[in-house]
């Protein structure tokens, strides 16, 4: 029998045979802070609320985890980038560049606010955007730039703060993905002038179902952010009424609990993801004729939301789409097509022209400029992100290098 045809995606058996066990993220110690929660709710007679002492705790703990700052809890990662940007106050029809790969809730709040996203290309073989992409765009209406950090993998943000600098920019840094990322020993986040990170349920660590944080540096920003997350109270602001319009993006009670819990067990969680990368590497997977392991910015520390990898097509004999495909039909946890983090490229903004923001005679800019972003497309043509969970360890490794060598021997160009 011949190796493609001993393929699962032609009919052959599959190289994982069991189902890989999940992240195992909650346990006896989430259950117990919200167990608390209910008994003193029942005790006193009074739901939990939001602006209590776990959030003001959560926000304390987890601007520590950061490095020293402020950090404030919010209602999901969409509204972190919205809270954040809010917080700038910037004039309306302001341009904002955004990198082209980033998830919907990443650009959407521009639009939101009345400005305009101006889409950053990536830096050639990354999903990252870069200093070059992003000055490219500057123009005399930008007024901030924000910054996603992809998969784990932290963007070049000391070069973009370099150019920020230079044009008097502030930076929002877009970590709902890179919990913990960090440059040079400085953690992604705490760079620009706001840090806004998802907490939802999927992320390194959570506050349940859905959640979010802001960070930022200084005490002021930290007070404008409040106001922003919170239809403008004038928190820290004695003898005024609410002072900006804003709505409703505060986290609740309950999720802080659940995420102090969480954030205690954040190193640990980056450890296990890190340490089951390192197996995968010692077992070879750089080694392979059809993947290349992308290499990492100098100073990047790398936390594996995923792990992106190239399909190294000059060395098989099938597209990138085949091979992944024939990966997938093995049982390997994974997304061979990340296409759905370019949103520039969806209906809604496809569909922007005559539409407000860019409709409105106020905004002088070109409201059909087009985003061709080819870097972006490139990569997202060769990559695929393969699933990493903290919770495996040897069987897991050994049963995906399997399913790896099988389909990379099927195809490999001898």
């Amino acid at each position: 029998m011949s190796k493609l045809s001993e393929l699962a995606v032609n009919g052959g058996g599959k190289a994982i045979g069991f189902a890989f066990k999940g992240r195992e993220q909650f346990n006896e110690e989430e259950k117990a802070a919200a167990v608390r929660m209910f008994d003193e709710s029942i005790r006193s007679g009074n739901a939990f609320g939001y602006n209590g002492p776990e959030e003001e705790a959560f926000g304390k703990e987890f601007a520590t985890f950061m490095g020293g700052g402020y950090a404030d809890g919010v209602n999901s990662g969409t509204n972190a980038v919205y809270v954040a940007l809010r917080a700038l106050d910037l004039p309306p029809f302001s341009e904002v560049v955004v990198s082209s790969v980033t998830d919907p809730g990443g650009i959407m709040p521009i639009v939101m606010l009345g400005c305009i996203p101006m889409v950053a290309d990536t830096m050639p073989g990354s999903y990252n955007a870069g200093p070059e992409q992003v000055e490219a765009l500057i123009t005399p209406r930008t007024r901030a730039i924000i910054i996603a950090h992809i998969g784990g993998e932290p963007a070049d943000i000391e070069g973009i703060m370099k150019v920020a600098a230079k044009h008097k920019l502030p930076v929002i840094e877009d970590c709902a993905q890179s919990h913990g990322a960090a440059i040079n020993g400085k953690k992604v986040g705490s760079f620009g002038t706001y840090g806004a990170f998802s907490l939802m349920f999927g992320k390194h660590f959570c506050t349940g179902g859905q959640g979010g944080a802001v960070f930022c540096n200084t005490e002021e920003d930290y007070w404008q952010e409040r106001r922003a997350a919170d239809r403008g109270k004038p928190f820290n602001m004695p003898g005024h009424t609410n002072v900006i319009p804003a709505i409703n993006c505060n986290l609740d009670e309950l999720g802080a609990a659940i995420g102090r819990v969480q954030l205690r067990k954040l190193p640990s969680i980056i450890a296990g993801k890190r340490r089951f990368v390192q197996l995968l590497k010692d077992r070879g997977i750089g080694r392979l004729a059809g993947i290349e392991i992308p290499e990492l910015l100098p100073g990047a520390e790398h936390v594996y939301w995923w792990w992106r990898l190239r399909v190294n097509t000059a060395k098989i004999t099938v597209p990138k789409e085949e091979y992944c495909a024939a990966l997938v039909a093995e049982g390997v946890p994974m997304n061979p097509n990340y296409s759905a983090a370019l949103p520039f490229t969806f209906e809604w903004f496809q569909n922007r022209r005559g539409k407000f923001p860019w409709n409105n005679p106020e905004y002088k800019g070109d409201a059909g400029i087009e985003f061709e972003c080819p870097n972006a497309k490139a990569a997202m043509a060769k990559h695929f992100n393969l699933t990493i969970h903290e919770s495996w360890g040897e069987k897991e490794a050994d049963a995906i290098m399997a399913a790896f060598k099988k389909v990379d021997e099927a195809y490999r160009d001898y």
